[in-house]
């Protein structure tokens, strides 16, 4: 049985693009363009947010963090967030059908997967329903984007509940980088896109952009038996982003809403919708300190005529303070958040599945506290602790520390141990489900999922032109989620009767072969050694855990051919996943782009070229699965063109 948001029951073209390569890769560069225009060392020194809360350069910061670029967001051609994120080799990223993606880091990957938090700039994007992100309401026009900064392992302290297995944040470029007008038009074998976009100035210091865009997927994919998998869709949406820089001070005020629907494999499309509306103030003082106070409001609604509908309303507040004292930096803070859903009785398939209550608002606050100090002139510590309040469990506490030793000017040694948790969702508590007369399943007492987490990394630049991290970790998960049958029958509720650890480790590296081409490569590999507690009747299997491969690969090759064109070839290699089963593949996505002019560029991206189906996730039903069946992913070839006035 599965779990979906519509249907809540537990249970040719790859020669064109070659041929393409090969004619550019044989024409003799004119002039060979520094890459990116940024050199390893300057990479190194890109300024981070995510690890402290306060700015400071990639090649300090003590965690596992890898920062995907504007510019590599760009040449990748991807067009929505979970493609970007397939740039970060710290993730697992599979897609199921064609608006679903299971995304997490260091395991527990799956439709809802829940062990991750997410935000766009400071908008935590989390549900309340599964304590997992829904991929296919996120989307960022890439031309917008700045960076995103994706940390893998705990950031608890920093960034509260669901941060247990890492953070990503993205962040887009301000109204002031995005002068002038845009229009984005593009099609290929599975899709449509197109967007219009103006950014102007007030006044010296008061810019603004508004933006409108939609694209249309077509159902091209098919499901294990060779048929259509029916997964089509479309989305239209528009924003604005309003940056006003007086002094010492930034106000940014933006929003998004966005309108579209989803095919369905058996019942009507479902509709999805949403808005929010977000306000940011940071002011820079004496001495380096700044303060920051953010609130926004977040609206989203999904559902499918007689069968299901989700409505759900967030509205948050959160300030926090950034000052020196002495030898120590200090960053302190906290917030409050209010989370409003309602979820009226799904009917399907002869099951009844209710929310009980259907509706419920959420209150919740937070206090932060950070400090980082020099221990000597190489040795700094950084520790630190949240206390959040829990919508159904209480007060938690999430305590952090870390070691960073700067080996030598352009090497790093760190450690640090961490806690954190994530917290029950509505599917945890609440749900009940019918199946006939028979009560199925019902609304348990289940408890914060917790991590003791240990980590030690190592990041370098030994060469100007070669930089490299590599992490390792080891994560202890007492109480992990599980179905628990009531005297051993029906109905099932979900409790903590699963424990165990997983370790591994993560790598990867950026080598300028000349200034014309660069190579990055990745790799990681994971161990989950998990186990139902004694006594425990191991309803459903440990696959309840999540579905992840133990390995994967990654390269990149970027290249600038001559004054004007550009080629990228991304080659990764996934290993085989558990349940629901699928087999390890590999894959390439290659992007030529031609800079006919000052204003228009033209590009053809290809994606999954070496197959003409592909499977990501598996294409059956696993027990107790949250979200879709997987489907076999179509070969696909976009060609697309952007003009600048």
């Amino acid at each position: 049985m599965s779990i979906d948001r519509q249907q809540y029951s537990l249970r040719g073209c790859t020669w064109g693009v070659a041929l393409a390569s090969l004619s550019l890769l044989s024409a003799r560069a004119e002039a060979a363009l520094d890459l990116s225009n940024m050199s390893i060392e300057q990479l190194a020194q890109i300024e981070v947010t995510s690890v402290s809360k306060t700015a400071q350069p990639l090649s300090d910061a003590p965690a596992a963090i890898y920062v995907i670029t504007h510019e590599d967001v760009i040449r990748s051609g991807a067009t929505s967030v979970p493609e970007m994120l397939r740039l970060a080799p710290n993730l697992q990223v599979a897609q199921i059908n064609a608006s679903r993606h299971a995304i997490s880091a260091r395991g527990f990957n799956g439709g809802a997967a829940d062990k991750l938090l997410v935000l766009v700039d400071g908008r935590s994007i989390y549900t309340p329903f599964s304590s997992g992100v829904n991929w296919d309401l996120q989307e960022v026009p890439p031309e917008n984007i700045e960076r995103i900064e994706v940390v893998s392992g705990p950031g608890g302290t920093l960034w509260g509940a669901n941060a247990v297995n890492g953070v990503i944040n993205i962040i887009t470029r301000k109204s002031s980088d995005t002068q002038g007008a845009t229009v984005e038009l593009g099609g290929g074998n599975t899709e449509i896109r197109g967007r219009l976009q103006y950014g102007g100035k007030i006044a010296d210091d008061l810019s603004y952009r508004a933006y409108v865009g939609g694209f249309k997927h077509w159902d091209k994919n098919a499901d294990g038996t060779g048929a259509n998998a029916r997964d089509a869709w479309d989305k239209v949406q528009g924003g604005f982003r309003v940056d006003w820089e007086p002094a010492s001070d930034l106000i940014t005020v933006q929003g998004d809403i966005y309108d579209g629907s989803e095919q369905q494999l058996s019942t009507v499309d479902e509709a999805i919708s949403g808005r929010n509306l977000l306000a940011r103030w940071t002011h820079a003082m004496d001495g380096g300190s700044s303060l920051q106070v953010q609130a926004y409001y977040d609206h989203i609604n999904v559902s499918v005529p007689r069968s299901f509908a989700n409505r759900l309303d967030t509205y948050d507040i959160q300030a926090q303070h950034n000052f020196s004292l002495g030898d120590h930096q200090i960053v302190w803070g906290g917030g409050y958040r209010v989370l409003s859903d309602d979820f009226p009785t799904v009917l399907s398939a002869g099951q009844q599945v209710q929310f009980v209550p259907q509706s419920r608002t959420f209150k919740l606050w937070n206090l932060f506290l950070q400090d980082s100090f020099s221990l000597t002139d190489k040795l700094k510590l950084i520790a630190g602790i949240k206390i959040e309040d829990e919508p159904y469990t209480g007060v938690e506490f999430m305590p952090n520390a870390r070691l960073a030793w700067a080996v030598t000017d352009t090497s790093l040694l760190w450690f640090a141990a961490s806690r954190a948790v994530r917290v029950p969702s509505r599917l945890d508590r609440d749900v009940t489900q019918r199946t006939g007369s028979i009560l199925t399943i019902t609304g348990g007492n289940m408890q914060p999922v917790k991590v003791t987490a240990y980590e030690l990394g190592y990041r370098a630049q030994p060469l100007a032109n070669l930089s490299f991290s590599i992490s390792t970790f080891y994560n202890v998960y007492p109480n992990l989620r599980s179905a628990e049958p009531t005297n051993g029958n029906f109905p099932l509720f979900f409790g903590n009767g699963m424990e165990g650890e997983t370790y591994g480790v993560e790598f990867w590296a950026n080598y300028s072969v000349t200034d014309w081409w660069r190579l990055t490569g990745g790799a990681n590999w994971l161990h989950k050694d998990l186990r139902f507690k004694p006594g425990n009747l191991g309803v459903g299997g440990l696959q309840i855990a999540g579905n992840d491969p133990k390995y994967q690969l990654s390269l990149r090759s970027a290249m600038d051919l001559g004054r004007s064109v550009t080629l990228n070839l991304d080659l990764r290699r996934i290993g085989a996943l558990p349940a629901p089963p699928s087999p390890a593949y590999v894959e390439l996505g290659a992007r030529i782009a031609w800079a006919a002019s000052d204003k228009l560029d033209i590009s053809v991206t290809g994606s999954n070229l070496l197959h003409a189906y592909h499977t990501e996730f598996g294409t059956i039903a696993n027990t107790l699965q949250v979200g879709p069946v997987g489907v076999r992913i179509r070969r696909s070839v976009f060609v697309a063109t952007r003009w600048k006035f």
